[in-house]
């Protein structure tokens, strides 16, 4: 049966995103010494970048899609230049509504309004028998996990301490959490949960 994940990358204090963000800098002050793993040692967690763009489909918030609030600039088509990683549909939590973007490698960005439940559903829809990943940012994944809606939590913990920023975790109440893996190496630690129901 196929199940809902979330993989995202962390500081040792719980942010997944500094201060300050904004269009040059998304993930805020220092918020992309979180991913330095990804691409300084990719042949280190070649299972873990693997198993993170498995999904069938996706669902991420607005502002991991673009910055900004209000009405869309349709000239934004996300973060990633023409080929984004998913390779699979994607479906964003928006409030304003836009037509689909077709990108290169078969990642097309769909936009809901109805909240996570109906992105969810969505996603499922389109997933078929496969996993469907919760991306990110820190209220989408808080709003998931408040809900009881993911399966298995991925967390990837840099040896880093943000101060500030969006944090990991608020407002979703006692979750029972079971360690499933753990894994690593001196720039990130991979730690696996199962979300026990």
């Amino acid at each position: 049966m196929s199940k809902v994940t979330c993989d995202i990358g962390m500081s040792v204090d719980g942010y997944v995103a500094g201060p300050n963000q904004r269009l040059d800098e998304p993930l805020g002050d220092n918020g992309e010494r979180l991913h330095r793993w990804m691409f300084e040692e990719p042949d280190a967690h070649t299972e873990v970048i693997e198993a993170i763009t498995a999904a069938g489909a996706f669902v991420m918030g607005r502002n991991m899609f673009a910055s900004g609030r209000g009405e869309w600039d349709l000239a934004w088509n996300g973060w990633w230049g023409e080929e984004p990683p998913y390779h699979a549909p994607v479906f964003v939590l928006t409030h304003y509504p836009r037509e689909p973007v077709p990108m290169k490698g078969g990642t097309t960005f769909n936009f809901v309004t109805g909240g996570i439940e109906a992105a969810l559903a969505q996603a499922r829809e389109a997933a078929g028998d496969q996993d469907v990943a919760i991306c990110g940012g820190a209220q989408t994944v808080n709003q998931y996990l408040a809900a009881g809606l993911i399966d298995e939590l991925r967390l990837h913990i840099a040896p880093m301490v943000l101060g500030a920023g969006e944090r990991l975790f608020t407002g979703v109440g006692d979750l029972r959490l079971e360690p499933a893996a753990v894994s690593g190496t001196g720039m990130v630690t991979h730690v696996t949960y199962r979300i026990a129901r």
